[in-house]
């Protein structure tokens, strides 16, 4: 067995080759790309006579570089950059970094501890897609999100009239449609109730029309305090750039949901994941992306709450101990699963009386969406492994047996 760290930058890998021993047998640094991995192959076949001889540590588990590893018949460690940084304090405690140096310390690290991580799953193409799409298409909706925060920020500064028509709405798609039109109070006062009506008809409203033309009306004529002329103007046109950036990204967002929805359906696992209480086309699709679908990537439930963060951590010593979130995590995949939880309460009679009872025991409504997560990625294990749907009787039987 040989055991390689690989040190990845834009341009180069720097590349350590040790033996079981821990010594060292080769430092190089290859270019990225096909001439490097090219030379990563013939380097690696001076010292190991079959690719089942060789692990590598790296800190990424995804792109083509990597993707061209696992195709080589290569074990291949994604070791997270946090634990890395941690086994470099075994070799130098001085506090010195180089790449070559993070190189031998993946290396050390496969070769010594790698029974503690985990090997990158080979997941389907599929599977593959999915995660390339939904990680896009969330992408786009946080960055949506902070247009909608800098828009709700530009408008406290000078019309709070257009704060008040639309208050929870910002980001819905009659917020900006009117806004596009009346990027500043003097705009919005000239507003009539036909503009209005036709303006909440094109950005697809279908019902109350007159009823919301008539609230967004008497809001945007409202009396408020204005600023000067000249600094409206200059808001205007931040308010009017703003407004177009978010629309552009609410159709971008459609496109990708629609794309989205297209490459879940047809994966295997599809019908599995919506069966589960309130994953639908979209967070199903993020919670199989971030998942993956590798049949032996999780030994058991327990290790894939862990790797969802839902699972938590605890901290004891002597007579303290203290119960805390999990820090560690994948962010996509904590995010899907706590939306998850929230989606269910009204799906599932089984989750929200598991809700309810760690409410009841003190809990707030984030640790109790957490516990919930965390008992929704067990039951979808469960399901994977079984490859049956949700049942809601089977899922929740030790909680819904009735007391005497």
């Amino acid at each position: 067995m040989i055991f390689v760290g690989d040190d990845w930058a834009e341009a180069h890998h720097d590349v350590c080759v040790l033996d079981e021993h821990g010594e060292r047998l080769v430092k190089r640094r290859v270019p990225e790309g096909l001439a490097g991995i090219g030379q990563l192959h013939a380097l690696l076949a001076e010292h190991a006579s079959e690719p089942g001889e060789v692990v590598i540590g790296i800190e990424s588990d995804r792109g083509l570089w990597v993707a061209a590893l696992l195709e080589a018949g290569y074990e291949v460690y994604a070791i997270n950059p946090l634990a890395a940084s941690r086994y470099r304090d075994r070799h130098a405690v001085s506090g010195a970094k180089s790449d070559p140096g993070d190189a031998q310390v993946l290396a050390d690290l496969v070769r010594t501890d790698r029974h503690q991580h985990r090997p990158v799953a080979a997941d389907s193409t599929l599977a593959e897609a999915v995660k390339v799409l939904a990680r896009a298409h969330q992408s786009l909706v946080w960055a949506r999100q902070r247009q909608i925060n800098q828009l709700r920020s530009t408008l406290r500064e000078f019309y709070p009239q257009a704060l008040e028509a639309f208050s929870g709405e910002l980001g819905e798609r009659d917020a900006l449609a009117i806004l596009a039109r009346a990027p500043s109070p003097a705009q919005g006062r000239l507003l009539s109730l036909s503009a209005l009506r036709s303006t909440l008809r094109q950005a697809g409203r279908q019902r109350n029309l007159d009823q919301k033309a008539q609230q967004i009306q008497q809001a945007l004529r409202s009396e408020q305090l204005a600023a000067t002329p000249a600094i409206t103007r200059a808001f205007a046109a931040s308010v009017r750039a703003t407004v177009a950036v978010s629309i552009e990204l609410t159709r971008q967002i459609d496109e990708l949901e629609r794309e989205l929805a297209e490459a879940f359906m047809h994966h295997p696992d599809a019908e599995i994941m919506r069966s589960l209480p309130g994953l639908g086309l979209v967070l199903g699709a993020r919670v199989l992306a971030e998942f993956g679908d590798a049949p032996n990537r999780y030994k058991d439930a327990k290790r894939r709450r862990c790797y969802a963060g839902t699972a938590p951590i605890t901290r004891a010593s002597g007579t303290r101990h203290v119960v805390l979130a999990r820090i560690a995590r994948n962010r996509r995949l904590a995010d899907a699963c706590y939306l998850w939880a929230f989606a269910a309460l009204t799906a599932s009679a089984g989750a929200r009386a598991l809700y309810d009872r760690q409410r009841h025991r003190g809990a707030t409504h984030h640790q109790a969406l957490r516990a919930l997560a965390n008992r929704l990625v067990g039951i979808l294990h469960g399901c994977l492994q079984h490859h049956t749907t949700y049942n809601e009787t089977t899922a929740w039987a030790h909680t819904l047996t009735p007391t005497a």
